[in-house]
């Protein structure tokens, strides 16, 4: 199957959900959230990601997870991954049981593309303090896409992970997975990094990219956010929309997109010194606000 018709398919399949001008959404991806271990490379971002997600939860937001969530080749089981980040997954149980938390599987969280696996790892945890299995994400579903389609204009905003166009890391997924758990994991620390990482491979993200785009001109696409590649991207109005949010792994900050009063906007938190010598973590506009209805894609 052609990464064109992989795509297709994932659009076509694509969970739909609506929104209007007063709907408000965070989309964040390749959290890669690890075990807290030298080659976990969320851990030096985890408290900015933490206040983040406070700050989004507080005023309402709707989370949106595009995908390799959980670094789920470097690491067997999701346990030891939920161990390291307690906090963070009981915040996401909050936007979960508000109805808040929409998730998408990646080539590194794959396996939660399995209903059953999903249900046996992530419905619930043991509490050694209590003794006794409590509920963490009860009747969670991943999806490979999702559609969010605005009620009165009836644009739609295609979200993927977009690996889809990487025949590696969507159809020998397995076999990636094996090479960083033998090879590059131990490797990593010591600094060198996987070459079947797009994400440190530019020749391979570009490619990535030009595949993505030649779908939506081919298939006169919608908006399309994806993440995998953790390269930020922000056309402007009247270029392909073709939208990537980024990662949580970047060196000392975290990128997303939002979307808000019908704008999106890319943006980044990181840490940020005060004059005064205080540590606050801020959130800082790279790119917008501009107005979804500004993205024509029967223009382009």
């Amino acid at each position: 199957m052609s990464s064109n018709s992989r795509l297709s398919r994932a659009f076509r399949n694509a969970k739909r959900l609506t929104f209007d001008d007063s709907s408000k959404f965070i989309f964040f991806s390749d959290c890669h959230r690890g075990d807290n271990s030298f080659a976990d490379d969320f851990a030096n971002n985890r408290n900015i990601y933490f206040h983040a997600l406070n700050f989004y939860y507080d005023n309402g937001f709707e989370y949106c997870e595009l995908g390799d969530g959980d670094e789920l080749w470097e690491n067997i089981h999701f346990e030891s991954i939920f161990e390291a980040h307690k906090n963070i997954y009981g915040l996401l149980r909050q936007f979960h049981l508000a109805g808040r938390l929409h998730m998408i599987w990646g080539n590194h969280d794959m396996v939660y593309k399995d209903p059953d696996y999903v249900k046996a790892h992530l419905s619930s945890y043991f509490e050694p303090i209590d003794g006794e299995s409590k509920e963490l994400f009860e009747g969670i579903t991943y999806n490979e896409a999702l559609v969010l389609q605005h009620t009165r204009t009836k644009q739609e905003i295609f979200l993927t992970h977009g690996h889809q166009v990487d025949w590696w890391n969507y159809t020998f997924w397995r076999w990636g997975r094996f090479l960083v758990r033998v090879l590059w994991k131990p490797l990593q620390v010591w600094g060198i990094a996987d070459p079947t990482n797009p994400a440190k491979n530019y020749k391979e993200l570009i490619k990535i990219e030009r595949r993505i785009k030649k779908w939506m001109l081919q298939n006169n696409g919608p908006i399309t956010v994806t993440g995998h590649t953790h390269r930020p991207r922000f056309p402007e109005p009247g270029d392909i929309p073709f939208f990537n949010d980024g990662s949580c792994v970047h060196p000392r900050s975290i990128t997303g997109i939002e979307i808000e009063g019908g704008q999106i906007s890319l943006i980044k938190w990181q840490i940020a010194t005060t004059e005064d010598g205080t540590l606050r973590v801020v959130r800082v506009l790279l790119e917008g606000p501009q107005q979804l209805i500004d993205y024509n894609t029967t223009k382009y």
